[in-house]
C-alpha cells in the first residue's frame, strides 16, 4: 500500500523552497555571482553534513525502514573530497571548519539518528532530490561563472553512476516509489515532512551565512539590486512538478 510519501514531502515543503530560492545568496548564485573564495567555504560546510548523514545511513542500513532509502550511488562525500582538494589544495582537511549553521546542521542529522533514524529519510530527500533536479542547475551556474576546466571543481553535482538526464529521471521514479512503499503510520509521515522543512532551515541558515561574503564580492549596490525582489519558487511556479527543485 503506498504512503503517498513522495506527494507529501513534495507539497509539504514547497513554502520551505521557496524561501531556499529567495535568501539573498541564493538569488545571486542564479545570477551568475559565484566566487570561488565563497563557494569552497559552502562546499567545506556540505562536506560535514553529508559525511554526517552518509555516516549515518551507512549505519542504518539494515533499519527496516531506512536502509529502504540507503542508496550509496548517491553519496557525496567522496566527491566532496575532489572539489575541497580542487579548491584548497591537497591539505584542505586542514584548512576547512564548519561555520556554526554547519555545526548546527550536523549535530541535528546525529540528533535524529540517535532518537528516530526514520527522520533521516528527510534529510535525505531534501539533499539528494535537490542534487539530482536543481542542482544540475547550479552547476552548470558555477562552471560558466568561473570559467572552470573541464573535469574541476564541480564534483558535487555529478554521479558518476547516474550520469545522463534521462538516468536521473529513471532515478528519481525508482527514488519516488521507494518512498511511496515505506511502511508508515500518518504520524511519523508527518514527522518527516516536519523534518524536510527543519532541514530546509538548517541549509538556509548554512548559506545565509556567507551573504556578507557575497555582498563584499560585488558591493552593496549590485547586491541590493538583485535581492530586494522575492520570486515564486519553482516548486510552487509548476504545480504538477514532481522534483526537488533548487536547493542549494
Amino acid at each position: 500500500m503506498s504512503s503517498h510519501l513522495d506527494i507529501r514531502l513534495r507539497e509539504g515543503t514547497k513554502h520551505s523552497h521557496t524561501m531556499t530560492e529567495n535568501t539573498a545568496f541564493m538569488k545571486c548564485f542564479l545570477k551568475g555571482v559565484v566566487e570561488k573564495s565563497f563557494f569552497r567555504k559552502l562546499l567545506a560546510d556540505l562536506y560535514f553534513v553529508y559525511s554526517a548523514l552518509e555516516e549515518e545511513l551507512q549505519f542504518h542500513q539494515h533499519h527496516p525502514i531506512v536502509g529502504m532509502m540507503h542508496f550509496p550511488e548517491l553519496h557525496r562525500q567522496a566527491n566532496l573530497e575532489k572539489d575541497l582538494a580542487f579548491y584548497y589544495g591537497e591539505n584542505w582537511r586542514e584548512q576547512i571548519i564548519p561555520s556554526q549553521p554547519g555545526q548546527v546542521y550536523v549535530a541535528r542529522i546525529h540528533e535524529v539518528a540517535k532518537t528516530q533514524p526514520e527522520l533521516l529519510i528527510a534529510h535525505a530527500y531534501t539533499r539528494y532530490m535537490g542534487d539530482l533536479s536543481g542542482g544540475q542547475a547550479l552547476r552548470k551556474i558555477a562552471r560558466s561563472a568561473m570559467d572552470l576546466p573541464p573535469d574541476r571543481g564541480t564534483a558535487m553535482h555529478e554521479f558518476e553512476q547516474i550520469p545522463t538526464p534521462e538516468a536521473r529521471r529513471e532515478f528519481k521514479e525508482q527514488y519516488r516509489q521507494a518512498l511511496n512503499f515505506l511502511s508508515l503510520d500518518e504520524a511519523m509521515i508527518q514527522k518527516i515532512v516536519d523534518e524536510a522543512n527543519n532541514a530546509f532551515a538548517l541549509n538556509r541558515d548554512v548559506i545565509h551565512e556567507l551573504e556578507a561574503d557575497v555582498r563584499a564580492a560585488i558591493g552593496d549596490h549590485v547586491f541590493d539590486l538583485i535581492t530586494r525582489q522575492d520570486h515564486v519558487g519553482s516548486t510552487e511556479r509548476t504545480p504538477n512538478n514532481t522534483e526537488v527543485g533548487i536547493v542549494a
